[in-house]
């Protein structure tokens, strides 16, 4: 399998803070790679140095390499927009546009770059909301407003809208650690289909989740990537003490 990403000697400030140390991982392609560890140990910090979000918080910096099918994101020249297009982002909590309908949220990030006739825009609706399997629950309101929707529903509604830029990339940072269980259980489903199309990176305190959707697993600690390997061996077999401790409940 393909690395997709390749990521060496990554460190992250704000300001003096030094939030990531030295990061180095490569992130198979089609695949989903979940990171976990502690409050406060670099994982959403890590995520956004991915496609260059990081650097949009007031005092923050970055050193390093991220390579993108071969092509450092940080590179001169190189558009942050059109990265974070390739790489899309799912944040913590839902945050579907509140004036927008349902349909106007999916096609929103797209219409940026192009226009499209009314059936297009209808046509595309759906296509992004079958696929972040939300179709069918609001396929005969899709003039409502997004955020008419429940939690979980909402969430989903931002995955059809950040796939319809069509990206190659989703960065998802706790994308259901404000969702109730069964809207929880939909978007691991969701994932789970998804990763036949897409490069997944999750962001997780739930070690469940993270066992039970990723491929790989890595654990960061105090900014340090203490651990990187296949899930079933992270969780059943570390090689660090620090992973086996914080897997098992003795300490975060």
């Amino acid at each position: 399998m393909a690395d997709k990403i390749v990521v060496k000697e990554l460190s992250a400030w704000f300001r003096k803070n030094q939030a990531l140390h030295d990061i180095s991982i490569s992130l198979p392609e089609k695949s989903i790679t979940a990171i976990i560890g502690p409050s406060g140990c670099g994982k959403s910090t890590f995520v956004r140095c991915l496609n260059r979000m990081h650097e949009e918080v007031l005092g923050a910096s970055s050193g390093g390499t991220v390579l993108l099918d071969g092509e450092d994101v940080y590179g001169p020249g190189v558009d942050p927009v059109l990265i974070r297009r390739r790489m899309g982002m799912i944040f913590q909590k839902p945050n579907p546009f509140p004036t927008m309908t349902i349909m106007e949220n999916v096609v929103a990030g797209a219409l940026l770059s192009r226009r499209l006739k009314k059936s297009e825009i209808e046509d595309m609706a759906e296509k992004y909301l079958r696929l972040a399997a939300l179709w069918d629950e609001v396929k005969d309101q899709v003039n409502r407003p997004g955020i008419s929707l429940s939690g979980g529903q909402q969430q989903r509604l931002c995955i059809a809208r950040a796939l319809a830029v069509e990206p190659e990339v989703l960065l998802a940072d706790e994308p259901a650690s404000a969702l109730d269980p069964i809207s929880t259980a939909k978007i691991e489903d969701l994932f789970t289909d998804l990763k036949e199309r897409y490069t997944i990176v999750v962001v997780t305190h739930n070690m469940q989740q993270a066992a039970r959707i990723s491929d790989r697993t890595a654990f960061f600690l105090n900014g340090h990537l203490v651990e990187f390997g296949e899930t079933g061996k992270i969780f059943t077999n570390p090689s660090d003490k620090r992973t086996e401790d914080y897997i098992t409940g003795r300490f975060g």
